[in-house]
C-alpha cells in the first residue's frame, strides 16, 4: 500500500479500494501456490502451521520446534532405533550418557514449558538391548 487512508473514508472501503486496484495492476497474477487447494488447518495458529510445513518441506526433523520437556522425552521414546544405528558398544554408552547428561541439565534451568518428567536412561540396560537387537538382527 503506497498511501494511507483519507480521512472520512471507511477502513472496509479503503482497503476494498486497495485490493481493486492491485487486481487492475495484475499484482495477483501468477501467485507461487495459485490453483493449489490450501493445506489442512492442523488446529494450530496459522503462522506455526507454516513454519511446520516448511521445516518438513525441507526435510528437517520437527523435535527442534518442540519445548525442551517434549523433545528430551521423544528422544528417549527414539534412543532404541537410535541406537541400533550405532556400530560399537562404546558410542551407545556415549549416545545415552551425553542424553543423561541434558537430561540433568534439563532438569537444573527447566523455566518455561510443559513438566519436565523424564527419567534418565540406564546405560547398562541400553547396552543390553542394544546387543540384544543386534543378535535379533
Amino acid at each position: 500500500m503506497s498511501r494511507r487512508k483519507p480521512p472520512k473514508v471507511s477502513f472496509r472501503w479503503w482497503v476494498d479500494r486497495q485490493i481493486d486496484e492491485a487486481r487492475e495492476r495484475g499484482d495477483f497474477e501468477d501467485l507461487p501456490g495459485s490453483g493449489k487447494p490450501l493445506p489442512r488447518p492442523t488446529g494450530n495458529d496459522a503462522v506455526t502451521d507454516w513454519v511446520l510445513r516448511e521445516v518438513k518441506k525441507g526435510g528437517h526433523d520437527t523435535t527442534a520446534l518442540l519445548p525442551p520437556a517434549l523433545a528430551l522425552k521423544r528422544e528417549v521414546q527414539d534412543l532404541p532405533e537410535t541406537l541400533a544405528a550405532e556400530r560399537t558398544e562404546v558410542r551407545v554408552r556415549e549416545v545415552v550418557a551425553d542424553l543423561n547428561d541434558r537430561i540433568r541439565q534439563a532438569y537444573l534451568n527447566h523455566h518455561t514449558g510443559p513438566p519436565l518428567t523424564v527419567a534418565l536412561v540406564d546405560v547398562e540396560e541400553a547396552v543390553q538391548d542394544w546387543h540384544r537387537s543386534r543378535a535379533a538382527s
